[in-house]
């Protein structure tokens, strides 16, 4: 496993190669891109398939997420809008503005009872070090903004389908074709027999029990 100092070096050192070779080339809409993984976070056995669809339009990101081998669809009915909805079972999109390992990002999160969390996230050690400042700045009318999002369960299927889109104004961008983002897809699965206990499911995996690790983040290029 890697320390924390160690990944802060890693990806210094191959930032520039990450830029040149992006994990993912995302289209504009309607063609889509996808990212998919089984990954149990730091290691364990697999986690169910987890898929997700990009593409862009000149004024916004949308995203397709898709949970299969869902068996709890586990959420608290109670929470709502930028809620501690990460308690329970979600799927996440951790997005940045540029190739460099960010210390600031946004983090969106969606339920299957369709509700979201939205916030911009303040690491300025990349790593969550602790100690070190981390912090958090809600985006309060996610929908007034231009957010949108359908969540769809198919529990005779065992899936969940959640169609998102977040407006580009959010990062001070529109048509972003030929740049290069950071972003980080994540799952977690529990059920109300093991919550608070959680399966934790990653994209990149970041090597540690942490969704913040921003040097394991993917490169995403806008084609």
């Amino acid at each position: 496993m890697r320390t924390l100092a160690s990944l802060a070096l890693f990806a210094v050192s191959s930032a520039a190669v990450l830029a040149d070779n992006p994990d993912l080339c995302v289209p504009r809409c309607p063609a889509t891109t996808q990212a998919r993984f089984t990954n149990q976070i730091p290691s364990g056995p697999a986690c169910p398939q987890t898929r997700v669809d990009l593409c862009y339009t000149n004024t916004d990101l949308k995203f397709v997420f898709t949970a299969l081998g869902e068996t709890n669809f586990y959420f608290n009915p109670n929470q709502t809008t930028n809620g501690d909805i990460w308690e329970y079972e979600v799927m996440e999109a951790f997005i940045h503005k540029g190739s460099d390992d960010p210390q600031t990002y946004f983090e969106y999160e969606v339920n299957p009872n369709n509700v979201t969390y939205n916030s911009f996230v303040y690491n300025p050690s990349r790593v969550r070090t602790a100690g070190a400042p981390f912090d958090h700045a809600f985006v309060m009318d996610p929908f007034g903004d231009g957010f949108t999002v359908d969540t769809q369960l198919d529990k005779p299927n065992k899936k969940w389908v959640s169609r998102s889109t977040i407006p580009l104004a959010l990062f001070n961008a529109e048509n972003p074709r030929g740049t290069t983002w950071r972003m980080n897809f994540f799952r977690t699965i529990v059920g109300p027999d093991t919550f608070p206990n959680q399966q934790l499911c990653g994209w990149k995996n970041p090597g540690i029990a942490s969704f913040h690790i921003t040097p394991a983040f993917g490169t995403v290029k806008f084609v």
